[in-house]
């Protein structure tokens, strides 16, 4: 190939990659959705090896049968684009629901709920882990644990001076149990 042929793209080749990247773009945003906010969550060695091959399949379909220079910018171009515009409809109140999913409160007053942690799609072994690795040592000591939804987990330990706006968008918490005056029934 020539060095024209390589930075070079027609028309209709850009505009393929447009729709190729769009299109790849909505489509890992749906298998994101059906898996979960754990999905985005720390990473095992074996979700590693998945976002390696997710990457791998997003660039090649965006890029086309024989990517070049000019593909991979539009490409690239596109990406931040529709990256960009997400962020922006998700200001929205409604829309920002559609786009991600509620917090899930995955141990409330010291409690494993667990419907939360099916909803989530973690174990007790996962919750474990993060509540060591926020430095708890009792469970009773834990007001809330919530599965954010960007994927990081939240740890609140119990307290007199818990601000309950700090949980008001996530469903379950309720204020009644507010500073330990009255425990919530195990769920699940």
């Amino acid at each position: 190939m020539t060095a024209s042929a390589e930075l070079g793209v027609d028309l209709r080749t850009a505009g393929l990659v447009v729709v190729a990247t769009l299109g790849i773009y909505l489509a890992l945003l749906v298998c994101v959705r059906v898996c979960g906010q754990r999905s985005l969550a720390a990473m095992s060695a074996t979700d590693v090896a998945c976002v390696i091959a997710l990457g791998a399949v997003v660039g090649r379909t965006t890029l086309l049968a024989t990517p070049t220079l000019t593909t991979g910018v539009i490409a690239l171009a596109m990406l931040f684009a529709v990256q960009r515009s997400l962020s922006l409809l998700r200001r929205n109140r409604v829309l920002s629901r559609v786009l991600a999913r509620e917090p899930v409160l995955l141990v409330r007053a010291g409690l494993v709920q667990r419907d939360g942690l099916r909803r989530a799609r973690m174990n007790e072994d996962d919750l474990r882990q993060r509540l060591r690795v926020a430095g708890v040592a009792r469970l009773a000591d834990v007001d809330c644990v919530v599965l954010e939804r960007n994927g990081v987990v939240s740890v609140l330990r119990a307290g007199p001076d818990a601000d309950p706006w700090l949980m008001a968008d996530v469903p379950g918490y309720d204020e009644q149990y507010q500073h330990g005056t009255t425990r919530p029934q195990r769920t699940g």
